[in-house]
């Protein structure tokens, strides 16, 4: 079995997730008392929000670069960014890495293939689904992605991603206004919807959506064991 190496904290929340999700995948495969060698560094969030809200991206990347170093130095194999949003800086981090990066997107679009789709909605942070660096390897994979327009609907994203997911804080009004955006996708032509944050899974399930849903920490994380159990 290969050493992961996971870039966590972003948030906490969600880092715990990848932790099982690991861990159950690893000992579904191989039963009895085996689980993943992995190894967590945890970066603090307030410090990766606040250089992205502030545009700082050269400080973003250096920080999980950082991070990435210290797992590579300390043993792990591969690198798993347990974020969508530091997928931002995902090429420059694998130019500077001798370890594979396991890239979120890419997973992600396999599994979009997998379906047999051509045209989702992408749900996420402001930054994930504004900038390029998502969009653009969706659309390289075949992949159309549609994003709400309002940018009131996106700062509403955002800021119950930060403000109440990110913190563990579920709440029944802010799940009924996603599904309420996810639907207006879904009117306007998504064939599925990808939960493009990894705290938003916490809060929308398959169950509350008429469409395939791909939940991200989760096929990022058999992303991730399927390059730990292979040969």
């Amino acid at each position: 079995m290969k050493k992961l190496g996971l870039v966590g904290g972003m948030s906490w929340v969600s880092t715990v997730d990848y932790y099982r999700f690991i861990n159950e995948e690893v000992n579904e495969k191989l039963g009895g008392l085996h689980f993943a060698e992995c190894i967590i560094y945890s970066v603090n969030f307030n410090q990766f929000v606040s250089n992205n809200t502030a545009g700082r991206w050269d400080d973003s990347f250096k920080m999980l670069l950082h991070a990435c170093q210290s797992l590579e130095k300390a043993g792990a194999e591969a690198i798993v960014l347990c974020a969508n949003t530091a997928h931002a800086v995902a090429d420059r981090l694998e130019a500077q890495l001798t370890l594979p990066l396991i890239h979120i997107v890419t997973a992600t679009a396999k599994a979009i293939q997998a379906q047999g789709l051509t045209k989702v909605g992408l749900l996420g942070t402001r930054f994930t689904m504004e900038m390029d660096f998502y969009k653009d390897r969706l659309l390289s994979h075949g992949i159309v992605p549609m994003v709400p327009e309002s940018q009131e609907t996106r700062d509403f994203i955002q800021d119950t991603l930060r403000d109440e997911l990110g913190k563990g804080i579920i709440r029944e009004e802010t799940k009924r206004r996603y599904i309420a955006i996810i639907e207006e996708l879904i009117t306007k032509g998504a064939t599925g919807i990808i939960l493009g944050c990894t705290e938003i899974p916490m809060i929308i399930s398959q169950e509350d959506v008429t469409v395939p849903v791909f939940d991200t920490t989760r096929i990022h994380s058999q992303a991730a064991v399927a390059f730990a159990l292979s040969e």
